[in-house]
Parts: C-alpha cells; structure tokens; sequence
C-alpha cells in the first residue's frame, strides 16, 4: 500500500511513549541511584564515559542520539539516562539478605570498577542506596537502626498495600541516602515500575530544590531594587524639571537591572516549579497508605518542600511585581517629561507666530514702500511720455498728465502684488 510521506520526527515521537521505561525486578536486589548535573558539555561526556566502560566488557556503543541505555556489565546492571540538566547513573545487583541489618548491607556501587566510577563527570546531586527485599519478616530488621536512623525513620505502605518503603532522608557517613523496600508478591514488572518511581521521587526532590539558592540571593537584589524604585518616586515627586533626565536615567538602569535578574532566574525557577509537579505527581502514583506510628514519605516531603517551593514562587511573584511596578513609573516618567516638552514646543510655535506677525507687518510695510516706488518710477516714465506727446498736440501739461496717472499707476501696481501673492499662496497651500 502506498502511503503518504510521514514527518521526519514521527518515528522519535512515537517512541516517547517507550522512552526510560521500567525495568522487571526481583528482590532481593541492591540499587545505587546517582544523579549528576553538568553543563552541556558535561552531559554528553557522560555518553563517551559509558562508551568506555562498554568497551571495555566488548559491548555495543551507544549511538550519539541514545539518550537512555540499559544493560548488564560484568556482574551489575547499568541503567544510564541522558536528561536536559543532568545524568542519572543507576547500578543494580541481586544480593544475599540473609543477616540484613545486623551489619552494614551491601551495595551495588560496591561492584562498580571504582577507577572508572572516579571519573565520572558532573557533580553529584542525589545520591540514594535502596534495597529490595521480600517478605514481611525483614520489617524488624529495617526498624533497628541498623540501616535507617529510628529519629527521623519515616515510612508508608504503596502500592496499594502490597509493599512497604522505609528511609530517613539522611546522608550517611559515605554521603549516600538510604532506603528500604519491602516487596510482598508483587509481580515483577509492577515491582520494577515502584522502584523506578521512588527512584524519581529522590530525583526529582533534589532538582526541584535547585530553585531555592537562587530565590535567595534574588531575594536579597529584590529588596536593594525596591528601596530604590521607592525612593525614586519619591524622587519624582518633587522633581523639578531639570533633574528628570537624571531620574530617568536611575529609572533605566533600575529596569535593567530588574530584567536581567529575571532572565538569569526564570528558567530555573520555571524548570523548579515542573520538578515540584513531578515530585508530586509520583507521590500519587505509588499510592501511600499510613503505617502505625510512622509520617508518610508525601507528608514527610510536602512538609519539608512547601516552604521552598512557596520561596520560589513568591520570588516569581516579586520579580512580576517589581518589574510592572518599573514599568508603570518609567510610563509616569516619560509622560511628564513628554507633556513638558509639548509644553515647551507650544511655547516655541507661539514665539514663532509671533515672530512671523512681525514679519508680516515687516513685509507689509515693505510692500507699501515698494506699491510708492514702483509708482514713482512709473509716473515719471508717464511725465516723459507727456513731455514728448505734447509735440504731437497732447492737449495736458507733463506735470498735470502725471499728476492725474498717479492713482491708477498705484492702484494698478497694488493689484499685481496682491495677485503675485494670491498665486504665490495657492502653490504653497496646494504642496
């Protein structure tokens, strides 16, 4: 069947619905959960780190487009995740539970090749052992101390009660979280689909909370920004006019500085509010129930993140504030220096109305010398002509000849002045 051409990117959308899927499991299994941030460049480091690592065991390369690889290395299991701000290592191995608690459990970091561990690049975010074990005898175990601290132990039965999940959201001496699953016959794929979402939980938690360094030194630059916008209004208050450019300056530089920590704040703050929603949408999905004398983790959690997140919000919030507040003041400004300056432009057209009435009156009186002039020279023109016409019998004197022209020259010169500038008015009017 012929069809017709498909997008270039259907394939790759498609497979979104399939990207980080969650893996089968089967407790017991030890998992060391590490996140990484990194610039750019340190992110795609991490795909040629792996590279070596599976080169190594003569296992295939990842491609430069792979974003997510899982596979077993030697005695572990690899799960590597490429995200937009960092990289989420994730080794697992079945272990022996038997004595679990007694002692410090193993992990599965413990048979990652430790020189290759060492350079991996980023920084470390989260870091999280979790241990899977079955049955319901291992709950004492978990309740010792031995593992988690009793003083902050905090827990909750998920999975719609077919699992319990202990930690204490500490960092031990090693500077790992620790966490307990106790899996009770759940099938092995619903079991993989937990861990991976409790997994994600710690992820995203500390992502989210990636925000709040940022909200406060922001804080700090919002508070110097908005002592200075209100001593610039009142600044503006009583103003006179020549100190306006001056304020109007302060006020640019103010709007400045205001967007420019905007900018260099919003994009954490908004990726922030979406690791918030992630964080809690997971919390749903693994469906907590109470355990007798224990806070659940999303109390535990909701508790502890509400103040950062309402932090981060109410900086948003501030940010918007103060800029729309820069914004109507900047507004106010240049409406007062833009009605001063119609003000003084008025002022000009009226001082030049003025000087053009004058000019006018000038030019008028100009006129009536040249209307005298140009009859003068006429009339004597006329004298002349009578002179010689009294030879050829012109019955009038010269001087009573050009006494009597005297009017009508004048008058007639008038008229083609007022013509000339009657014509001259129209081609102006016209243009």
């Amino acid at each position: 069947m012929h069809h017709p051409p498909a997008h270039p990117q259907r394939v790759a959308l498609h497979n979104e619905i399939h990207a980080r899927p969650p893996e089968a499991m089967m407790a017991p299994l030890a998992l060391s959960h590490l996140v990484l941030v990194g610039d750019a460049a340190q992110r795609e480091a991490s795909r040629a780190h792996l590279a070596a690592l599976l080169r190594d065991h003569h296992l295939p390369q990842p491609d430069a487009q792979t974003t997510h690889v899982r596979l077993d290395v030697g005695a572990i299991r690899i799960r590597w995740e490429l995200h937009t701000e960092f990289v989420a290592w994730t080794f697992s191995r079945p272990f022996d539970a038997a004595g679990f608690g007694r002692q410090e459990p193993a992990t599965a970091l413990q048979a990652v090749p430790q020189d290759w561990l060492e350079g991996l690049p980023g920084q470390v975010l989260a870091a999280l052992h979790l241990w899977v074990l079955a049955g319901e005898s291992q709950e004492d175990t978990v309740l010792t101390g031995h593992v988690l601290r009793e003083e902050t132990l905090v827990g909750s039965s998920v999975s719609d009660g077919h699992a319990r999940v202990f930690t204490d959201f500490e960092l031990h001496a090693d500077g790992w979280s620790r966490m307990v699953l106790l899996a009770d016959h759940l099938p092995p794929r619903r079991l993989g689909r937990l861990v991976q979402r409790l997994l994600e939980i710690d992820t995203y938690r500390m992502a989210a909370l990636l925000g709040l360094p940022a909200a406060r030194e922001s804080a700090a630059l919002l508070a110097q920004a908005e002592s200075e916008l209100a001593s610039l209004a009142e600044a503006i208050r009583v103003a006179g006019r020549h100190e306006e450019p001056q304020l109007l300056d302060r006020l640019t530089r103010l709007a400045g500085q205001v967007e420019s920590n905007y900018a260099a704040t919003h994009s954490r703050f908004s990726a922030s509010a979406a690791y918030f929603e992630l964080v809690d949408q997971r919390l749903q999905d693994v469906h907590e129930q109470r355990l007798p004398g224990l806070q659940k983790l999303g109390e535990f959690i909701e508790r502890r993140l509400s103040p950062a997140r309402a932090t981060c919000a109410w900086s948003v919030r501030r940010q918007d504030a103060l800029s729309q507040r820069v914004s109507r003041i900047s507004n106010l400004l240049r409406t007062r220096v833009e009605i001063e300056q119609q003000q003084s432009s008025q002022g000009l057209l009226a001082t030049m109305n003025r000087r053009q009435d004058l000019q006018l009156q000038l030019q008028a009186t100009v006129e009536g010398l040249s209307v005298a002039a140009i009859t003068y020279y006429i009339v004597g023109l006329v004298s002349y002509l009578a002179k010689g016409a009294g030879a050829l019998g012109w019955p009038f004197s010269p001087e009573t000849t050009a006494a009597a022209a005297i009017p009508f020259v004048a008058g007639a010169v008038w008229w083609s002045i007022r013509r000339l500038h009657t014509r001259l008015l129209g081609h102006s009017q016209s243009a």
